[in-house]
């Protein structure tokens, strides 16, 4: 029984934050008090591997909607394949000002500036070590705010040594536009020194705690042809274990007439589909399927989810479509899903 569009109009009659957290106080109410089975319909398992890991389906979560972990229980139950919480940093922060949120229904867009708001590292952690979840959890790394750019990796380094034993794969955020000069960290000499130190690490931890983690990047869709040629390229030689294509993107040519066009922050949803989908096209030619690309961006049907897996994607991630379609979507990607032979 689907009732989300049912909800949905009401929920969008609020402010695009509080509806967020609405909407995860109401799931988790639904999660903890068994309404949850009443409502949503069961998602098949589809099993498959990337990145040495065990999925029970192609379909996850995208990074930013539980940000602190605090939801991993009730949106597992929602049938996701596996889920990515964060972006965490190593100090709590606020974030940016609000309002900072905004939703472009006419667009099925999001625009976001919220600014790695969480609350610290060591408070997610508590969460995952309490969480009942078993599946695939990925936890999504970033640099606090007031770290100067040149410290960044220092900041990627805690959390990195902090997440390692409690996530299935870590993913290193060096794509949101809402940290001052974040994306630097994508150029040039910056991308291989975050790389080969952090891959350095990753080895010893290994080698500590008995167990391989994988290593994920996460880029944008805002890169030239040349800027993913050359991230290819670095990916294949420090062997990184899998690449999120993408973040979101800061291009407005989709909503150019739009009245919130001049908002800054990462525009997602349907506006970032077509940039998104080129990026994992290049990558997974450029890969040659050494390396896994996990897509996200303008994923809102299964034929968007579709589009990505023939572009050569391994696995999707929702995160605006959850928020236009609800988790009926989440079955109907997996359903569409076929294996390749």
């Amino acid at each position: 029984m689907n009732i989300y569009p049912l909800i949905r109009p009401l929920l969008f009659q609020l402010d695009a934050e509080t509806a967020h957290e609405v909407t995860l106080k109401l799931l988790n109410f639904a999660y903890c008090s068994g309404i949850n089975k009443l409502i949503t319909t069961a998602v098949n398992d589809k099993p498959l591997k990337v990145m040495g890991l065990d999925f029970k389906n192609p379909v996850g979560l995208a990074a930013g909607l539980d940000k602190n972990g605090d939801y991993i229980d009730a949106l597992a139950a929602l049938g996701f394949g596996f889920i990515e919480i964060g972006t965490v940093t190593p100090r709590p922060q606020a974030g940016n000002p609000k309002p900072r949120l905004f939703r472009l229904p006419e667009h099925q867009a999001i625009i976001n500036r919220m600014g790695f708001n969480n609350k610290g590292i060591d408070h997610l952690i508590n969460n995952v070590k309490t969480c009942r979840y078993q599946g695939i959890l990925g936890i999504n790394i970033g640099k606090n705010a007031d770290t100067p750019i040149e410290s960044a990796v220092d900041d990627y380094l805690i959390g990195l040594c902090k997440t390692y034993p409690y996530a299935s794969y870590i993913t290193i955020n060096i794509s949101s536009p809402n940290t001052k000069n974040l994306r630097q960290l994508q150029q040039g000499d910056e991308i291989r020194h975050l790389i080969e130190t952090l891959i350095t690490e990753q080895l010893k931890l290994q080698q500590e705690h008995g167990k391989y983690v994988p290593l994920v990047l996460k880029i944008a869709p805002d890169l030239t042809t040349d800027d993913v040629s050359r991230i290819a390229r670095l990916l294949m030689e420090f062997n990184i274990d899998g690449v999120i294509a993408t973040n979101t993107t800061i291009d407005r040519s989709q909503i150019a007439n739009h009245p919130l066009a001049g908002e800054t922050g990462g525009l997602s949803g349907g506006p970032v589909k077509e940039k998104s989908t080129a990026v994992v096209k290049q990558l997974s030619e450029e890969l040659n399927g050494r390396i896994p690309v996990i897509a996200a961006g303008g994923i809102l049907s299964v034929e968007d989810a579709q589009e990505k897996f023939a572009a050569g994607a391994a696995l999707v991630q929702v995160y605006s479509g959850l928020i236009y379609q609800g988790p009926e979507l989440i079955k109907e990607i997996n359903e569409g899903h076929r294996h390749k032979a």
